[in-house]
Formats: structure tokens, C-alpha cells, sequence
């Protein structure tokens, strides 16, 4: 085990951004048990209330169930004033009318269950200590309740669901920019794992809200979901987001640079989308992102004998053939990013942990034994690419080298 040096794993019972299935349902978001190689690293960030958005309904921008969407929203003050870091909340996916009936009855499908307060954490945070770079800006997260990945645009009258992602992005933009978003100085759009996808697919969008003197720049984290094979030799992420455009109308929505060569279900992998994104963009994901792995590259329904079952849950126990796969992996991780890389405005943190999502978590984005590349911790890297003070593209080498990752490591096969 590469962090071995952290003798203590403590269980955590967190919801991973787009985290990993139980029983039949493989793309519902839920709650996991989990340890990590690493100590939590809590943080004391401050609890924001939820706001909803009184003026989406009249544009027909509601969740899944017809409810209104919202936003957490924590301003700035002192020299954070005017900047802006606007975080899209993951959370899986619906790509059938099955799963998005599923998803009406949760936070993920209705603002009827959302916390009413969440914790700003990592890159959220409003210390200091947590989050330097950050922590004075207005800061707000906009909740997911679409299942497309603010794309959607569409609605199955006889389930009684609405495919208004693309409504829900407009109407929380123009609800920010009146709180005072349109007088930004610098702006930042990001997310992790399905929120890490937004990201990406809204980058140019949310750069075209502001004036030209704007400093606007795009960090997604864990959202590099690819278009792999899986062990079995099926491409079930392709299957998947190609019954999500296929339900939601997602076509219309999706970046133009990509649709007008590509077809539309590529167009909703990130690495086909990266090539043609105009704003300065910073990718962070590992190379062994273990939703992938237990998903969609060795998902229950491609390993019928279970030889895969302990490696999904635990790094430790893959045997040789298999860490050859997910090398692999790896080596189609950094493909895709690679022509993206070499572009100057671009930023790049690809670590070889078996994690998912690092921004948003305290003890992955900036504590005293956060994960690192070149002596950079991840916070450290992203400000360095943001305010343009230094290099900012960091590769890390194969598994089992970095001593400095927080794996995630779950309980039994889900």
C-alpha cells in the first residue's frame, strides 16, 4: 500500500461526489462507507444556508420533481470582494426513466431534500488555514437536482419528470450575476465528479457571462470520466451517457465546438470536449479514479464471476494482471489530456491515488499531509495556475510510487 506510513484508516461515512451503487441500481448516488489511508483532516469551515431561486419556476427551470433549484451562497469581503468561484455540485447520473423516478425522491431529483445548510469545505472553505487562496471570495455552490449534468432540457409528462438541467445553469447564472456576480473582477467555475463534467461542458458558457477584462478560468476535478473499455470488453460509460442524452435532450445543450464534428454521446465525455475549450482550464483527477474502476472498468455486470471484487473495494488486494489494466487506464488518462497539457493556460494534477474528488474534501485539497506532486499540494497547484504565479502541470508516476495519497478504501463489494 503506498501511504502505508498512515498506520490509522478511519472510517468515514461521506457522499462521493457521483459515488458508487448498491444492490441493481449501479448510477444512483449513495451514501458510502468508506476508510481512507490517511486521517480525515476535518475542517472547520462555516455551514451556509440553502437558497432557492424564487424566479426559476417561471422559466420552467425546476429539478426533476418540478421543484425549485438553489444555491449555497457565502460572501466575500476584504481584497475576495469582487471574486467570484461558483462550484457545481455532483452526484451521478439518471439515464432511464427507472433511475430518475429513483432520483425524484432524493436531494439528487428535488430541492424538497436538500440539506438546508451545508458545510464549505476544502476549496469552499472561509479559512485561511483550509484554503488560501479562496477563502475571502463569495463562494457558492449550486445544487444538482437534474441528473444530466445541467444539460438536460426536455420532460416525460407520464412519470411526471422534468430534463431541465440547461435551465437550472441559466437561471442560478442569472440569479448569481444579480447578487453581484456581474461586477467580478475574476471568476472561477468548478466541480467534482458529475459536477467535475458541468464543469467542463459549461467552462466556455460561464466565461461568456462576463466582459473581456475578466480573469474567468474553469478547475474540474474527478470529472475525466473516459471513454474505456471495460474488463469485459463492453464500453458501459459510453452506454451510459448515451441514455442520458437520449432521455434528457442533452444535444442542444452541449458544446457546439464539439457537436458540429462529433456526435453527441462523445460529446458528452469530457476528453472530446476538452480540446476545443477556449478558457483557461485546470484538470485534476487520479489516474486511478476508483468510481471508474468500480463502475466502469470493472463493474459487477462485467465480472459475473467476481474476480475483480476485491481489487474494486481495495487497491491493496489487485493482483498483477490487474494493476496491468488499470496502468492501462492510467495511460489513457494522461492520452487525453495530453494535448490539453501542452497548451500554457491550461493547469494539470493527475495523481496516482485510488480516490475521487480532491478539491472539495479538507484533508485531499490542503492539510498538513494533503497529497502532493513536486512538494505541491493540490490547493497550492490550483492557486498557482489561477493567479498565473508558476508552472502548474503536475503528472504523477505509476502506482505504487506516491507515498502521499489518500486511498479511499470500501467496505466489502457494493
Amino acid at each position: 500500500m503506498a501511504s502505508s506510513s498512515w498506520a490509522l484508516a478511519l472510517v468515514l461515512a461521506l457522499s462521493v461526489g457521483a459515488s458508487v451503487a448498491r444492490g441493481s441500481e449501479p448510477w444512483r448516488n449513495e451514501t458510502q462507507v468508506y476508510a481512507t489511508t490517511a486521517s480525515s483532516g476535518g475542517s472547520n469551515g462555516v455551514f451556509v444556508g440553502l437558497t432557492l431561486i424564487q424566479s426559476a419556476a417561471a422559466k420552467g427551470a425546476v429539478c426533476l420533481d418540478g421543484s425549485l433549484p438553489g444555491y449555497h451562497l457565502h460572501r466575500g469581503f476584504g481584497s475576495g470582494a469582487n471574486s467570484w468561484l461558483v462550484n457545481l455540485e455532483g452526484g451521478g447520473w439518471c439515464n432511464d426513466v427507472s433511475s430518475c423516478v429513483f432520483h425524484k425522491g432524493s436531494r439528487r431529483g428535488s430541492s424538497n431534500h436538500m440539506e438546508r445548510q451545508l458545510q464549505f469545505t476544502g476549496i469552499m472553505s472561509n479559512r485561511p488555514e483550509e484554503n488560501p487562496d479562496f477563502y475571502n471570495w463569495n463562494r457558492a455552490k449550486v445544487r444538482y437536482c437534474d441528473g444530466g449534468s445541467f444539460t438536460g432540457d426536455g420532460s416525460d409528462a407520464a412519470a411526471g419528470l422534468y430534463f431541465r438541467g440547461q435551465r437550472i445553469w441559466q437561471a442560478a447564472m442569472d440569479d448569481l450575476m444579480a447578487q453581484g456576480m456581474r461586477y467580478a473582477n475574476q471568476a472561477l467555475l468548478s466541480g467534482c465528479s458529475a459536477g467535475g463534467v458541468s464543469t467542463i461542458l459549461h467552462c466556455d458558457e460561464f466565461h461568456g457571462l462576463f466582459p473581456s477584462n475578466t480573469r474567468v478560468k474553469c478547475l474540474a476535478d474527478a470529472g475525466m470520466f473516459l471513454d474505456t473499455v471495460d474488463v469485459s470488453g463492453r464500453r458501459e460509460m459510453r452506454s451510459f451517457f448515451n441514455g442520458i442524452v437520449r432521455l434528457q435532450g442533452s444535444g442542444r445543450s452541449l458544446p457546439r465546438s464539439c457537436t458540429s464534428r462529433m456526435d453527441k454521446t462523445s460529446c458528452f465525455f469530457p476528453q472530446n470536449v476538452l480540446p476545443t475549450i477556449q478558457t483557461p482550464t485546470f484538470v485534476l483527477n487520479t489516474a486511478y479514479d476508483v468510481w471508474q474502476l468500480q463502475q466502469s472498468v470493472a463493474p459487477r455486470t462485467a465480472d459475473p464471476q467476481g474476480l475483480w471484487s476485491k481489487c474494486r473495494t481495495n487497491h491493496a488486494f489487485c493482483n498483477s494482471n490487474q494493476l496491468q489494466f488499470l496502468q492501462g487506464f492510467r495511460n489513457q488518462m494522461l492520452d487525453a489530456v495530453r494535448g490539453f497539457s501542452a497548451s500554457r493556460q491550461n493547469g494539470l494534477f493527475i495523481n496516482s491515488c485510488f480516490a475521487h474528488c480532491q478539491s472539495e474534501r479538507q484533508d485531499t485539497w490542503y492539510a498538513n499531509n494533503s497529497p502532493r506532486l513536486g512538494n505541491k499540494k493540490i490547493a497550492d497547484a490550483v492557486g498557482d495556475w489561477f493567479f498565473e504565479r508558476g508552472d502548474a502541470k503536475y503528472t504523477d508516476c505509476p502506482y505504487p510510487c506516491d507515498g502521499t495519497c489518500h486511498h479511499l478504501v470500501f467496505r466489502g463489494d457494493h
